[in-house]
């Protein structure tokens, strides 16, 4: 994969794609952090694949593809919340996360919101602590049978101009 990543809208089509994408990235990058039968339990969100796509198309989310192929998804809930950010094992730390954050943080911005919520996985805290994202809460949930750790972080995001202004 030697291609910049793009961005484009999230299609139906995507949705088998976007759930083995989610799939192998809980199972690959969370190892460090989750439980076998943790991560079971959370890749299992995506086995439904129709209700998978129904949360992609309820929200604003975008695909991240390097030469056509999806390598990352992210997904803005409302104005204020990041719902979904996954990347494709293969793809980690090659600014996928980076450009997909950045695109839902200006999206944001410019629908109005003044900060943007995440409940970060123990795996995805320190890209967003990077990021300026600070924590609030930490957070139980229970997934099948499992619980799962995670912390709301929270990052302001700077005003848009107001109409008629230059930025």
């Amino acid at each position: 994969m030697s291609d910049s990543p793009a961005l484009r809208p999230f299609l139906a089509a995507d949705a088998p794609a976007l759930a083995a994408l989610f799939q192998a990235s809980v199972e690959d990058l969370a190892a460090e952090d989750y439980t076998d039968a943790q991560r079971a339990a959370w890749a299992g969100l995506a086995d439904d694949e129709a209700a998978f796509a129904a949360r992609l198309a309820e929200r604003l989310t975008l695909v991240a593809t390097i030469e056509g192929e999806p390598v990352g998804f992210a997904s803005l809930r409302g104005v204020e919340e990041i719902d979904l950010l996954y990347v494709l094992p293969s793809a980690a730390r090659m600014g996928v996360g980076t450009l997909l954050c950045d695109a839902l943080e200006r999206l944001a911005t410019a629908r109005g919101g003044v900060k943007l919520t995440v409940d970060a996985s123990d795996t995805a805290e320190p890209f967003f602590a990077g990021r300026g994202y600070v924590p609030t809460s930490r957070n139980t949930r229970i997934v099948g049978d499992e619980w799962l750790g995670n912390t709301t972080m929270m990052k302001q995001l700077a005003a848009a101009p107001a109409p008629g202004t230059k930025p």
